[in-house]
């Protein structure tokens, strides 16, 4: 396939006149290359046409004589011109509308955008919760464990009743006054401590539950500030006092 030959001379005339060379090309090629009257006329019969801007293809070259020279009116020049400002408003129309669409769709995007990050903080914040609550669970079943162990000590009920309240005391004062430092540390070899709660059986690991760390050495059991959760230490409360009301409290054993 090849560019069809045309008159090189009307060619020359139809771009002088502003029409684009494919344009120019096409109007003479398919006019028959007759007069420079005939393609303008092709052009104004084909203006809307989708491909009257593409570069026509032919199988073979075509010879054609120079038709005779022709004058290009004053008409033509206008009718030509306003076929230029005709094409050159339909495209700033089309690019217009174009970037209508293109708007459309970023508008589109940005929204479907925002609902799928929507969508993903909403199950993010639910798999944590989930995950919150289920270790609340694990936490409490924990503690209760430990509180049964306490019951079931084969030393007698006064002492394991000394033991519950004394848990308490540690859980309410730091539930009070969670700022306070002298409440969230205790020293383990202070004979109080050891006598009331460090000798019986699960008594530092209730302590543990509740957020205190061992520190270095053994020395103290220390609940760090950004580990005070007023929730485990209310629940802890409840759970102490719900066990030393219960009325066999002291009776089980081992």
């Amino acid at each position: 396939m090849a560019v069809p030959q045309v008159n090189k001379k009307l060619l020359d005339e139809l771009e002088a006149m502003g029409f684009p060379r494919p344009r120019a090309t096409r109007a003479l090629h398919f006019s028959g290359n007759s007069s420079l009257e005939a393609a303008i006329e092709w052009v104004i019969d084909h203006e809307n046409d989708s491909d009257i801007d593409q570069m026509p293809l032919v199988a073979v070259d075509i010879d054609l004589d120079s038709p005779q020279p022709f004058d290009i009116t004053e008409q033509m020049k206008i009718k030509a011109q306003e076929l230029r400002n005709k094409s050159h408003k339909k495209k700033e129309e089309e690019e217009k509308k174009l970037e209508r669409q293109r708007e459309k769709e970023r508008i589109r995007a940005s929204k479907d955008l925002t609902e799928a990050k929507r969508i993903l903080e909403s199950n993010e914040k639910q798999r944590y919760l989930a995950l919150k609550k289920k270790e609340e669970k694990e936490e409490k079943r924990a503690r209760e464990k430990i509180l049964k162990k306490l019951e079931h000590d084969k030393n007698d009920g006064a002492r394991v009743r000394r033991a519950f309240e004394t848990l308490l005391i540690y859980v309410g004062n730091i539930a009070k006054n969670p700022d306070e430092e002298k409440f969230r540390k205790i020293r383990l070899t202070n004979p109080l401590f050891q006598d009331r709660v460090g000798n019986l059986r699960g008594g530092m690991e209730f302590l543990e539950l509740c957020g205190f760390e061992r520190t270095e050495g053994d020395e103290f059991l220390y609940l760090p500030d950004d580990k005070v959760d007023m929730e485990i230490l209310n629940t802890a409360g409840s759970e102490l006092k719900s066990a030393m009301t219960n009325p066999f409290f002291g009776l089980l054993s081992v």
